[in-house]
């Protein structure tokens, strides 16, 4: 993320209980589009951080009454505010108060006297890592919603040819249901393995890998490695999950899983949809146009059996477009 596009906005409390550090610091953050809020002790600040909702906190370690330390040890006990990223402003570098002020959940350390450009680097990188880490999908580590949606529609403005696939596992409902929900999240985390092996191994640098929630993933790559990619997931995903499977249910071919009624029901073992699209030709113009056609071919994909690619190429005309499946 380009942190200079993107801090526009961004709430930055400042503590200290200098009056001059905190009037220095708040000009040369407005200077750079920041929107500061300052706090001269802890007691203050803690108030102020829940009152504002900072997007940071520079927090001064040496303070009368309550110092940095505590201050950070606060602000992360409480559930509103632990989130929020901080950076101590210190005058002292030795490393045991390095340490004491990262083991109360400090981000990073500030030292003075410090640069101009140093501060607003470290407030980027800060605030930058603290929205990745907001958009991340809890469980995979992976981009979420807001990630892919920036992502998609970066791609789309840029004009540039791409492909998005949408991943989805067929009957991991019942598989859920039959065998647990930690069963389920093997299911899942066993996916996003194969998912970021390929894009790693058989992808471009610019390649991207999200995870929307639950069992559905994407990609987004070049229109000519998209299938090799999905074909090579498939194959992995086809051989490798027969380990989440009991002997019993892999010899008979399907799973037998009890409905609400207590009704015992035959259910297919767990298979892999990707709707692929391609524009080729930048005629797409929001990425809630790539979801509504992958959502139509996944859902197109769903009533064949076993794993398949399904896709769709965007091209000159709207006459043109076609759609394939294979298995």
């Amino acid at each position: 993320m380009d942190g200079v596009d993107k801090k526009h906005g961004y709430k930055v409390l400042v503590v200290d209980d200098e009056d001059h550090i905190r009037r220095i610091l708040k000009f040369q953050l407005e200077k750079h589009g920041y929107r500061v809020v300052l706090a001269e002790n802890g007691e203050i600040a803690l108030e102020l951080v829940r009152r504002e909702g900072p997007d940071l906190v520079i927090l001064d370690l040496m303070m009368p009454k309550m110092d940095g330390f505590e201050t950070c040890r606060r602000i992360r006990q409480n559930f509103q505010t632990a989130q929020i990223p901080i950076i101590m402003l210190t005058a002292k570098s030795e490393l045991p108060d390095k340490i004491k002020g990262l083991q109360d959940g400090a981000n990073d350390y500030l030292i003075k006297p410090y640069s101009n450009e140093e501060l607003l680097l470290r407030v980027r990188n800060v605030l930058d890592w603290s929205l990745k880490q907001k958009e991340a999908n809890p469980l995979t580590g992976l981009p979420g919603n807001r990630a892919i949606e920036k992502e998609l529609q970066g791609r789309i403005e840029s004009k540039e040819p791409f492909a998005f696939l949408y991943l989805d596992i067929d009957n991991f409902k019942p598989y859920n249901d039959h065998y647990g929900y930690q069963k389920g999240d093997e299911a899942i985390l066993f996916l996003s393995d194969i998912v970021t092996e390929a894009v790693n191994s058989l992808g471009g640098a610019n390649d991207f890998v999200g995870h929307i929630g639950g069992d559905d993933f994407v990609i987004i790559t070049s229109p000519t490695r998209a299938e090799f990619i999905a074909r090579h997931i498939i194959d992995e995903f086809d051989k490798g999950s027969l380990i989440l499977l009991r002997e019993d249910d892999i010899r008979r071919g399907y799973m037998e899983v009890r409905n609400r009624l207590g009704e015992i029901m035959r259910m297919p073992l767990m298979s892999l949809t990707i709707a692929l699209v391609i524009d080729d030709e930048g005629k797409l113009k929001h990425y809630a146009q790539v979801n509504d056609i992958a959502s139509e071919l996944k859902r197109y994909g769903k009533g064949m059996v076993g794993s398949v690619v399904v896709r769709e190429r965007r091209k000159t005309s709207e006459a043109e477009e076609s759609v394939e499946s294979k298995q």
